[in-house]
């Protein structure tokens, strides 16, 4: 199948090259441009986002924010300029889920169909093809792509109609945002207290208390590995449509407006590319203490 791929960073780059391992002819397009990588296992560059529409049954975007979708789909030179009749076009960027509706909506008057389809995982994930994808759209849509989810991921949800991936999506940020602030209160108080975080670490994940924020984001916080992964800006991004989501239905959500501060934080720190496990620097700042692996109680 002649496959269409608009955006090729972090992300982007490995998910390409699966579908390219699936044996699909993979049509590229970057603003930063195509690295040489991807042309040397087989892609195929193209001059614009309206370029990769016209050589493609199925066209995937994966950029960092809303505007930056609607830019690939609708300005001058974008994919809706080339889209072929019933192509479908599968935005896996995670973006406001209301836009995401309105975006959908004006591709099928063009004579297209559009799935929302965000994922998780972070880079690990698109480059293992283990990825959760959350989709929204229609039925047949769906049916048609899913074949290319399998090389993409493991965990394949379609949730509802258009707009319904972007929702769990965010309902995916709220829970890790909050899950990275609890690990690192939990290592936080274990270093103060004067006892190895790294051993409390390993002893909670033979409990309840386990989770994969734990056992991945817990040994970044140990480490001091902080190099994205996902980055600072996008979960703060995420965060943002989670609270004007709730702000539009009238619902608190007082945990996640928290998370978003202490992200905040750490962007006035000039942590903005930092990876989200990053969160935990914001807390030691108003401790006045860091994690410490290897102290003894």
């Amino acid at each position: 199948m002649d496959v269409g791929f608009v955006g090729l960073g972090i992300m982007g780059r490995p998910m390409s090259r699966n579908l390219m391992k699936g044996g699909h002819t993979l049509h590229l397009f970057s603003r930063s441009g195509v690295r040489a990588e991807l042309t040397a296992a087989g892609g195929r560059a193209c001059e614009s986002a309206r370029q990769v529409a016209e050589r493609s049954e199925v066209v995937f975007t994966m950029v960092p924010d809303t505007a930056d979708v609607e830019r690939a789909l609708f300005a001058p030179g974008g994919i809706a300029e080339g889209l072929r009749a019933g192509a479908v076009v599968v935005d896996m960027s995670s973006i406001s889920p209301s836009e995401t509706r309105r975006f959908a909506g004006e591709i099928r008057a063009r004579g297209g169909d559009y799935l929302d389809a965000p994922v998780s995982g972070g880079d690990l994930g698109a480059r293992q093809a283990t990825l959760t994808i959350m989709v929204g759209g229609s039925e047949p849509a769906f049916q048609k792509v899913r074949p290319l989810f399998g090389l993409l991921g493991k965990n394949v949800t379609r949730v509802g109609e258009s707009g319904s991936g972007q929702v769990a999506k965010v309902a995916n940020q709220i829970v890790v945002a909050l899950t990275i602030e609890a690990v690192a209160e939990a290592l936080l108080f274990a270093s103060r207290a004067g006892v190895d975080p790294a051993k409390v670490r390993q002893a909670l994940l033979g409990g309840f208390a386990s989770s994969r924020v734990l056992e991945v984001h817990g040994e970044r916080m140990l480490r001091r590995n902080f190099e994205p992964g996902a980055r600072v800006a996008l979960h703060q991004k995420d965060l943002g449509n989670a609270l004007a989501g709730a702000r539009a239905m009238g619902l608190s959500l007082p945990a996640t407006a928290l998370a978003q501060q202490l992200f905040s934080a750490c962007a006035a720190m000039g942590g903005s590319a930092w990876d989200h496990s990053a969160m935990v620097k914001a807390l030691e700042k108003l401790a006045g203490h860091e994690v410490k692996a290897g102290a003894e109680g």
